[in-house]
């Protein structure tokens, strides 16, 4: 091999820090951001090194209620780790921060490293992390938050990796260099089934989240107890970390998330819901619960707010609806008919597999680091 095509094969193979809030494997931002693309970095020749925040102890019981004093000490431990860090980052070319190097105070660690040492790093966010979460606990950590630092980290990067148009948009306020790098699902190795719409039984209307997206489900508990009263017949599956205080639907089920067991509870459902409540925290959102629904061949119904209304084509693959009579209308059709599902979602499916997978995205990763 000529010396020439030699070295400029060598140069791209690239060293990367990644820089993240939580142990491997374990948020879902992380899992569907960049962690399903550590393999194709690795094929590429590229090396790497998962630097997170928070210990595995602390990810334990961060979102627990007490512990104040083991939180507190976590904290310490991670800016500690954060600081003998900063030795080790010479040794990469690229540093992929995601979201934050620390969760609270300014932006230190990035100023470090993008003015002093400088590195090219690559900023990645996927919420409108530059305002506070209406729903977010209010907690003595939560408020040593610097919100107000992500716009200077934009402007310190090489290059800024957002989930959508509208975080993209506010990105580039600050800096040029920005791709829209969607969040993504496995279609080949996770989310690679596809349910059954002609099983047997009442149709089972999903919706899975957080406690801290509960609150978006107020916008449709009015419609399905009015489905219910007319003697609609079907389930109301809700999968999360705590279950809802609304208790008046009789039709409701509720399962705890499990990661080991996230795809076949998914697949229990026959159609799932994403409403949102239209404010600048939710138009940030990048979709992900639809993304979920649709991977799995079934039709997403949605609020029209932020990247639910590129993700979802009206009655194609799901419905967006803005109004009560909207979400009574599409819920009625889908659960009429158990051909509209399965048409719908196979549509649904094939919008993921072609836009929205690992698979369709990995080059614009990968030019992440070129």
């Amino acid at each position: 091999m000529p010396l020439w095509n030699f070295m400029r094969g060598a140069k791209r193979m690239a060293s990367i820090l990644f820089i993240v809030p939580y142990p491997a494997g374990r948020a879902p931002s992380q899992r569907f951001r960049f962690e399903q693309y550590l393999t194709a970095l690795t094929a590429k020749g590229h090396r790497f090194r998962m630097a997170p925040f928070l210990s595995d102890g602390t990810w334990a019981i961060l979102y627990k209620p007490g512990h104040t004093v083991a939180k507190v000490l976590g904290i310490l431990g991670g800016l500690w780790r954060r600081l003998l860090l900063l030795f080790a980052v010479p040794g990469y070319d690229f540093v992929f921060i995601h979201r934050e190097a620390a969760p609270i105070g300014p932006p230190v660690f990035e100023w470090l490293i993008a003015r002093l040492l400088r590195k090219k790093i690559i900023y990645d966010f996927d919420d409108a992390i530059w305002m506070k979460d209406p729903a977010g606990e209010q907690t003595f950590i939560s408020s040593l938050k610097w919100q107000q630092k992500v716009g200077s980290i934009c402007r310190w990067a090489y290059k800024v990796s957002c989930g959508n148009t509208y975080l993209a948009d506010y990105a580039r306020q600050f800096n040029q260099s920005v791709v829209v790098n969607p969040t993504t699902l496995d279609t080949d190795l996770l989310h690679n089934q596809v349910r059954d719409q002609e099983q047997a039984g009442p149709p089972v209307i999903g919706w899975t989240g957080t406690h801290t997206t509960l609150r978006h489900l107020d916008l449709v508990w009015p419609v399905l107890e009015r489905l219910e009263r007319e003697g609609q017949e079907f389930v109301f599956h809700v999968i999360s970390n705590e279950p809802p205080a609304h208790t008046s639907l009789r039709s409701l089920r509720y399962s705890p998330w499990r990661k080991q067991t996230e795809i076949a509870d998914l697949l229990q459902f026959n159609l799932g819901l994403m409403p949102l409540v239209d404010d600048p925290w939710a138009r940030g959102k990048c979709a992900f619960k639809a993304l979920q629904y649709m991977s799995l061949g079934m039709p997403a119904l949605v609020s029209p707010v932020g990247m639910n209304t590129e993700v979802v084509q009206e009655g194609i693959n799901g419905f967006v609806c803005a109004t009560d009579d909207e979400w009574y209308l599409a819920l009625r059709q889908l659960l009429a008919s158990q051909a509209e599902r399965s048409r719908q979602g196979t549509a649904a499916r094939r919008t993921i597999v072609e836009r929205y997978s690992v698979a369709s995205n990995t080059q614009n990763f990968l030019h992440l680091f070129q």
